[in-house]
């Protein structure tokens, strides 16, 4: 048997693993000058591989596709992900949130132990695919420089995100070529852009330990944790993760507690008694003794009170404000970064079009879709890696056992 695999991402070279160590001939084609160009950039060059918390917390972190997944996580989990790159010699550890990152802290490692255990497979690089055609029960492959028939055919192009690695959306112009539904790509994991202009002076300001608020066409989300302020946008874990829950919706609202581990009282008490503690000190000084200074700066402005007041001139009304910002900083929603800035696309090949169990088309046959070009999407902490990982899988096993 004869199996081409379009992309030599993550979700590619893995299926071509399983496929070649089971004696299936393999050739990947990537139109980059070098396979896994998209791995190298994960967790900021770290890799961010999979995430140890099982099975279920994988489940629970999936936004779209939670269903669909059951098969495929349940044959081929995060620790089967954990085992096959130790067994390639890549040691792996355990982060903060399950993280699991390679122990060298580089990507490079992770495509190295893929392209290994994808050794016996033929890789064509800088040849790109033009056009996927049946040929009776063959595949005729066009690719930029020749012509190829193939017994089946795995479509790992990814999504549309990080344009440069490669992915341009290729995959979803496959699918549709052989009548499959296409649900518009959409980005997910990507900062939150803000109409304030006080972004630009927060720039580079991490906020740790906080809790970040969305009402979102009618539903409340809340995440703590990290967030990052970019020159107009929100970004980090939290942002990131909330950016998913968002999509393609308009009617957003935002705001942090900036002390969430304090109650109103508890805060409010706290307050009383830095003012009583400060009373011929300006009102700058208390509130940079609540937050980092550059945000004590935005933060008095939002609450029209000039920083150089003295405290025991500040009215109970300021203090309240005070106190209601701090539980309370509204972040006005403008739109979602573009698509080519989301760590993963969210979107793509209708998964009604494909079985669950094999990743293989329910329309056309022996053609098979896996990874990011598929309308699946989770939040960030390895568990997308681990859906390129578990769908690469179940789409090689399908191809294995269907032969058998």
């Amino acid at each position: 048997m004869n199996v081409a695999v379009i992309g030599g991402g993550a979700s590619g070279l893995m299926a071509g693993g399983v496929l070649s160590q089971n004696g299936i001939t393999v050739t990947i084609f990537d139109g980059n000058e070098k396979p896994g160009k998209k791995i190298y950039i994960t967790g900021k060059g770290r890799c961010n591989v999979t995430n140890a918390g099982g099975r279920e917390n994988y489940l629970e972190n999936v936004v779209n596709g939670k269903r669909f997944m059951f098969s495929a996580i349940n044959r081929f989990d995060s620790k089967s992900t954990m085992d096959l790159f130790e067994s390639l010699g890549c040691p792996l550890k355990i982060e903060r949130g399950n993280r699991v990152f390679p122990k060298s802290d580089k990507a490079s490692d992770i495509t190295k132990s893929l392209l290994k255990y994808a050794g016996k497979c033929e890789i064509k690089l800088n040849e790109k695919v033009e056009k996927i055609e049946k040929k009776d029960d063959k595949f005729l492959l066009t690719t930029s420089k020749s012509r190829y028939l193939f017994d089946k055919v795995i479509v790992a192009t990814g999504g549309k995100s990080y344009s440069s690695t490669g992915s341009k959306g290729d995959g979803y112009r496959f699918a549709k070529e052989f009548g499959l539904n296409v649900l518009p790509p959409r980005p997910a994991l990507v900062p939150i852009k803000i109409k304030d202009k006080f972004c630009r002076e927060l720039e580079g300001l991490s906020l740790k330990n906080v809790t970040l608020y969305g009402e979102i066409a009618g539903k409340k989300y809340s995440f703590f944790g990290e967030m990052l302020f970019a020159h107009d946008a929100i970004t980090g874990p939290i942002a990131l993760t909330m950016s998913s829950f968002i999509g393609d919706k308009s009617d957003v609202k935002l705001y942090l507690d900036l002390k969430p581990a304090l109650s109103e009282q508890t805060l409010e008490n706290r307050l009383i008694r830095d003012f009583q503690n400060n009373l011929n000190k300006e009102i700058f000084s208390v509130a940079k003794g609540l937050l980092p200074k550059s945000l004590a700066d935005v933060f008095l402005k939002m609450c029209s009170i000039d920083r150089s007041k003295k405290v025991n001139s500040v009215t109970k009304n300021e203090r309240e404000r005070m106190l209601n910002n701090l539980k309370k900083f509204t972040l006005n929603f403008e739109c979602l970064y573009p698509l080519e800035c989301g760590i993963v696309t969210a979107g793509g090949v209708d998964l009604k079009e494909i079985n669950p169990k094999t990743m293989e088309c329910k329309k056309v046959g022996g053609i098979y879709f896996i990874g990011e070009v598929l309308d699946i999407d989770c939040l960030t902490g390895g568990y997308n890696l681990q859906t390129a990982f578990s769908t690469a899988y179940a789409s090689a096993r399908g191809i294995i056992e269907g032969r058998e």
